[in-house]
This record gives structure tokens, C-alpha cells and sequence, in this order.
């Protein structure tokens, strides 16, 4: 490319050639445009008053070639600056971690089944990484410079409005660093994925992808092979959503005299809703609207918050998924909601079915009577954290439509909402306020230490 470095825009005037070059002041975008489209571009940023200048052009004699006054003041061939020229590249020696002959050595069948699963909802619904985080939220006003969507109802995925355009921006971050110290590969596809499917749910269309990549000390091996493992993990489930991955930041050294904290590659996501009349909430709307299950369960307790905090199981697999199973869920959710044949949708995530449930009857306050599947533990149906499944909920009304639209995918009708009472195999759980009040309060109660988990569980 030829670039002509008097005409970038600047804050301090004289500048020099390398200072130009190496400046690394912020909110800068370097664009290339179609040429011929360079007022069209122009127009877009006048409007929203940002400065932008043609500073160069792409040229086809694979040089970088910089001016000042028409004076050539730099040149270097590209290929010293890429990948398989000159650009450094790091290879260092990396091997599996010792602590996976323990992931591979767990066996699910010797989790006995519990008999209290009520009692075991009880403290997952209270666990902070579970529990409502409108303690720490709250600290600050977090209604400043909002520009939310006209719902006030949740969704999986945040949306803002794009002003004058009818469009919104879906936004979503996530990362369970459990599951990559698992499995680094499967467990940031997973990442990757819930992004993803959490701006599906809410009505939009995965656009892109930035990252937060936390590991320990590279020169450790086993902690490289986690790296090593989750850039190309990340990369398979990008490449599948078409999400590319515009920028983002590598965090090492993050550990202790104890060892390496989880690997947590965290995805930062943001999806297009074109249209906000189809945005969709996560919360049940009435009474008597029906339940389903799309997806497939499974009889997995892999990896999730109930093995692991309920049993104290450090080391188990990454629970199950499969990237081509979870790319056509989301296409089918996103049908369903483009069909508005589904009055709610919630993916199945940390806690498994039954958080997803109460998260799903939190907002107004409406209960649910559902039955677990046959031929599934009640532990890993209710608390397993399989992926590739959405919980929604279908106006009665609309049932034989929304059934004929899933043409065979798999779904399972679960039971239906109901005014406030929660119900689970035919007993008696209680009314979802009560959950409510143990989820939002639970991590104030536990900071301030005015209840033990056992008084709490009494208030069910």
C-alpha cells in the first residue's frame, strides 16, 4: 500500500514520520473502502460528526511504501510483516497436563442420584456465579447513557438501540472456565458458542467476535497446551458462525504460589437484530403457555456447577457438545423466532434446566409444572449442563404450528407455566417467589455473612 502520512488526521502538529507510525493514541479505525465508495463512507462519518481522511491507497507492488510531502520517508516488502516472513512467530514446547488422566479417569455413574433434588435447586439457585449479580451492579448508576431497546423485559443477550436506523446491537460475554480447563479446545468452542446462541435466543444475528484470553506462565507447558488449544478452538467456532475476531488482548502470568488460574478465554460478542418487533425475552408471559426442550438431553453431569460445588468434584470432561449440533439448533431457534411461533426463549447454561426455569418465571412472576424425561437421571436432567439446548416457552394457541415448524428436530414438552407455583415430577416446590428472593439476595447474604446456606435453605 502507499500511504501519505500528511494526511492523517492529528492532534499535534509537525509530527514525524515515525512518530506517526508508532503512535499509538486510541479510538482510531484504519478502514480499506471499495473504491469509488469513498464519499458514501464519508457521509456515514459526517453524520455521526467523527473525523476521517483517504490517507493511501492498495497498491500491487507488495510494498509498504510511506510519504510525507510526496517524499518517500519508509518502504518494506509486506511479506517481512506476515506470518511466514519475517513477522516473529512463537513456538514454544507445550505437552497435556498431568491433571487430565484425572478428567479421564471420572466415571458419572459413581455420583449416586440424589433424593433431594429440591434441596440441591435450593443451593444451586444461590451459588455466585449462578445467583443474581444486582449486588455488584448496583454499586454504580447503571442507567447512565443507556440506549436500551424499548423492552424492558430480559433477554440472553443485552440489546441497545441503533438510533434512526429501527436496528439494535445484540452484545454478550462469555467464558465458564471450568469447562477449558477441562477440555481447552471443546471448552472455548463452547465459549464461542453460548455467545453466540445467547444473541440467537435474543432475536439477532451473530456479527463478530473480541476476546479476553487469561492464562498462566506460557513457558509452563501444560499451561501453553491449554493456549495452544483454545486459539484453535476458538478459531473452529468462529469460522462455523462466521463471527471474525476483530481484536482482543492475551492476559499471561495470571496465577499464584498455588498454580495457574482457569484458562479463560472470554468471548465478547455482538450480533445485528434487524428487526426490534422480533427481539425475544427470556421470561415466561403467561399463565398455561406450554414448555418445550428444543434440543436433545443427555445423561451428563460433566463439568457442572452441581458436580462440581454439590459433589466436590474438581476433574470431569467438558459436558457434551458438538459444533454441528449446536449451529443448527441456533438456525432453528432463530426460524422459530423469525416465525414468532415462541412467546419466550432461554438457553440451557450454568445450572442446567432448573435454573433456566426459575430465570425464565423470575420476571413475572410465573411458576412452572413440568416432568423430567424418561430414561435421563433426575440429576443431569435438572442440573446437567449439556449444551445445544434452548428452553421456550408457546402460547397454547400456537402449539400445533410451532410443533409443525420444528419439523422432527429434537424437543421435548416438558409441562407448561403456570400463576406462581413450582412443580417438579408432580411435588410440590414451592412458589417461584420464594426462589426469587433466595437468588436475588443470595450474594449480599453471603458478603455480609448474615446467613448460613443452611438457614437459607429453610426458607423454601
Amino acid at each position: 500500500m502507499r500511504i501519505d502520512l500528511d494526511k492523517v488526521p492529528t492532534r499535534q502538529q509537525n509530527m514525524k514520520a515515525w512518530e506517526l507510525l508508532l503512535s499509538e493514541s486510541q479510538e482510531r479505525m484504519l478502514l480499506v473502502v471499495q473504491k469509488g465508495r469513498e464519499e458514501e463512507v464519508k457521509r456515514i462519518f459526517d453524520k455521526w460528526d467523527l473525523e476521517s481522511a483517504v490517507v493511501g491507497e492498495v497498491t500491487d507492488d507488495k510494498l509498504l511504501s510511506f510519504y510525507i510531502g510526496g517524499n518517500l520517508e519508509a518502504q518494506i516488502p509486506a511479506e517481512e510483516l506476515v506470518l511466514g516472513g519475517g513477522a516473529p512467530q512463537y513456538e514454544r514446547e507445550y505437552r497435556r497436563p498431568k491433571y487430565m488422566d484425572m478428567i479421564d479417569s471420572f466415571r458419572a455413574d459413581s455420583i449416586a442420584e440424589p433424593q433431594d433434588l429440591k434441596g440441591i435447586a435450593g443451593q444451586l439457585i444461590q451459588m455466585p456465579s449462578i445467583a443474581n449479580k444486582r449486588w455488584i451492579y448496583h454499586q454504580y448508576d447503571s442507567m447512565v447513557g443507556t440506549n436500551n431497546a424499548s423492552t424492558n423485559a430480559p433477554s440472553d443477550a443485552p440489546i441497545v438501540l441503533v438510533r434512526e436506523t429501527g436496528k439494535g446491537l445484540a452484545v454478550k460475554t462469555d467464558c465458564n472456565g471450568r469447562y477449558v480447563n477441562a477440555d481447552p479446545y471443546k471448552g472455548t468452542m463452547i465459549a464461542v458458542s453460548e455467545a453466540a446462541r445467547n444473541i440467537v435466543c435474543s432475536g439477532g444475528q451473530p456479527l463478530g467476535v473480541t476476546n479476553c484470553l487469561n492464562f498462566g506462565n506460557p513457558y509452563d507447558p501444560e499451561v501453553y497446551y491449554q493456549f495452544v488449544n483454545a486459539i484453535k478452538g476458538m478459531g473452529e467456532a468462529c469460522r462455523k458462525f462466521d463471527t471474525p475476531v476483530t481484536g482482543g488482548n492475551v492476559s499471561f502470568y495470571n496465577q499464584s504460589p498455588d498454580g495457574p488460574v482457569y484458562p479463560t478465554p472470554t468471548i465478547g460478542m455482538v450480533g445485528l437484530v434487524e428487526d426490534l418487533d422480533k427481539t425475544m425475552s427470556l421470561n415466561f408471559s403467561e399463565a398455561g403457555d406450554v414448555i418445550y426442550l428444543v434440543g436433545t438431553s443427555r445423561n451428563d453431569i460433566n463439568c457442572s456447577e452441581y458436580l462440581h460445588k454439590i459433589h466436590g468434584v474438581e476433574y470431569s470432561p467438558a459436558p457434551h457438545f458438538d459444533l454441528e449440533e449446536e449451529y443448527t439448533l441456533q438456525q432453528k431457534i432463530a426460524a422459530l423466532i423469525g416465525e414468532g411461533a415462541i412467546a419466550s426463549a432461554h438457553d440451557v447454561s450454568d445450572g442446567g434446566v432448573l435454573v433456566a426455569l426459575c430465570e425464565s418465571g423470575f420476571y413475572n412472576n410465573l411458576g412452572f409444572s413440568i416432568s423430567t424425561e424418561a430414561g435421563i437421571r433426575k440429576d443431569a436432567f435438572l442440573f446437567g449442563e449439556a449444551q445445544s439446548r434452548v428452553l421456550v416457552s408457546v402460547a397454547a394457541e400456537n402449539v400445533s404450528r410451532f410443533e409443525g415448524l420444528l419439523q422432527g428436530f429434537p424437543c421435548s414438552r416438558l409441562g407448561q407455566v403456570t400463576s406462581g407455583q413450582v412443580e417438579v415430577d408432580g411435588t410440590d416446590w414451592g412458589r417461584i417467589g420464594e426462589w426469587k428472593k433466595l437468588y436475588d439476595t443470595a450474594i449480599e447474604r453471603m458478603l455480609s455473612k448474615e446467613l448460613e446456606s443452611e438457614g437459607a435453605l429453610g426458607m423454601l
